[in-house]
C-alpha cells in the first residue's frame, strides 16, 4: 500500500544500506571545510547559550532541551518526510550518516599530526593539535603530543563514530542527529569552567548517559581488534573506573591495552592541569609510529560497529516478526 510506515525488515535495510552509503561517502570525502552542519548546530546552540545564559542549572537544562529537542524533532519530520520512499529514506540516513560522522577526518588529522612530530617540526604539531583535541599544545612536548592524539583517537571512535551509529540503528534518523547535538552540547558547555559549570551540567550528564552504550561497544570492539585481547580485557578491568570520565575510560583503556601502550598522566586544558591516573600502566610509551596504529585500529572498530548494528536490527526484526 503506498505510504505505508515501513515494516521492520525494510526499516533494517534502509539502516544498512544507509549507514554503509554514509561511511562511504564520508571515507572518500571527509568533513566539508565549510557548512559543515555540526557546526551550522553549534552556531544555533550559541545563539540560544546567549539569550538563555543564567548561571543556573535550570536554564542550562532548557538550553539542552530546546538544541537537543530541536534537532531531533527535525531528524523526525525528515524522515517521516521521505518514509513512502525507500531510496528517499536510504538517501536522508546516508546523509545523516556522514554529518555526524567524523572518523575520516580524524583520521586526517591524526596523520598530520604525527607527520610533523616523524619530522621533528613541534610547532607545526602544536599549530594543529587543536584541531583535534582541547589540550594546551604550547606546554606539551613531542612524546606527550603523541599521547594526545592517540588519547583523542580512541575517545573520539566513540564520540563521533560508534555512538552515532549505535543511536542510529536504535531510533534512525533522529538517534543520529540527537546523538551527535548532544556530544557538541557537551563539548561546547559541558566542561567544569566557571561560566558552565552550572549551566553545562544537564549537556554534560546527558551526554553521560548517551554515550554510554557507544563506549562499551567501541572498548568491546577495540578489544577484539586490536590483537591483543587479553591486554585490553586486563586494562579495561583494572584502569577504565579511575578515569575521571564513565565514557572515556573504559574506551582510553582498551585502546591502550589493545596497542601495548600507557595512557593517560599529567595534560593542561587551557592553563588547567590535571593529574590524570595512568592507563594500562604495564605498556610502554606511545610512539609516533603508535598513532597510525591507533587510527588503523579505529577504522577497524568503525567496520565493525556498522556489523554489529545491522545484525543487532536483523535480529530484533526478526524476533518482532517471530512475535507478531
Amino acid at each position: 500500500m503506498p505510504g505505508r510506515r515501513p515494516g521492520p525488515s525494510r526499516a533494517t535495510g534502509v539502516f544498512a544500506y544507509g549507514a554503509a552509503l554514509g561511511l562511504a561517502v564520508d571515507r572518500l570525502v571527509g568533513d566539508p571545510r565549510r557548512g559543515h552542519p555540526v557546526a551550522a548546530f553549534g552556531r544555533a546552540a550559541s545563539r540560544v547559550e546567549r539569550a538563555l545564559w543564567r548561571d543556573h542549572r535550570g536554564w542550562g537544562a532548557l538550553h539542552t532541551a530546546v538544541c537537543a529537542g530541536a534537532t531531533v524533532a527535525a531528524g523526525a519530520l525528515a524522515a517521516r518526510t521521505v518514509r513512502g520512499s525507500r531510496a528517499g529514506s536510504v538517501a536522508l540516513t546516508a546523509a545523516a550518516v556522514w554529518a555526524v560522522v567524523g572518523g575520516t577526518t580524524l583520521g586526517r588529522e591524526a596523520h598530520a599530526i604525527g607527520g610533523a612530530l616523524a619530522a621533528g617540526d613541534l610547532e607545526v604539531a602544536r599549530e594543529r593539535l587543536p584541531h583535534l583535541c582541547g589540550r594546551d599544545p604550547q606546554s606539551l612536548d613531542g612524546p606527550a603530543m603523541a599521547r594526545a592524539v592517540v588519547e583523542s583517537v580512541a575517545e573520539n571512535t566513540s564520540d563521533a563514530v560508534v555512538g552515532a551509529l549505535f543511536w542510529g540503528a536504535v531510533a534512525g534518523v533522529p538517534g543520529l542527529v540527537g546523538f551527535r547535538a548532544v556530544n557538541t552540547l557537551d563539548a561546547m558547555v559541558g566542561h567544569k569552567s566557571p561560566r558552565h559549570r552550572r549551566y553545562g551540567w544537564a549537556s554534560a550528564r546527558l551526554d553521560d548517559v548517551a554515550g554510554w552504550p557507544g563506549a562499551r561497544l567501541t572498548a568491546l570492539l577495540a578489544t577484539v581488534a586490536g590483537g591483543n585481547p587479553r591486554g585490553a580485557v586486563r586494562a579495561w578491568r583494572a584502569d577504565a573506573g579511575k578515569h575521571p570520565s564513565p565514557n572515556a575510560g573504559p574506551v582510553e583503556a582498551s585502546f591502550a591495552g589493545a596497542l601495548g601502550v600507557r595512557l593517560g598522566g599529567t595534560l593542561s586544558y587551557a592553563g588547567r592541569v590535571e593529574h590524570r591516573p595512568v592507563l594500562n600502566g604495564e605498556g610502554r610509551p606511545v610512539e609516533v609510529a603508535d598513532i597510525d596504529r591507533a587510527v588503523r585500529l579505529s577504522r577497524r572498530v568503525t567496520g565493525l560497529t556498522l556489523a554489529v548494528c545491522v545484525g543487532g536490527r536483523m535480529i530484533a526484526s526478526a524476533l518482532k516478526r517471530r512475535n507478531a
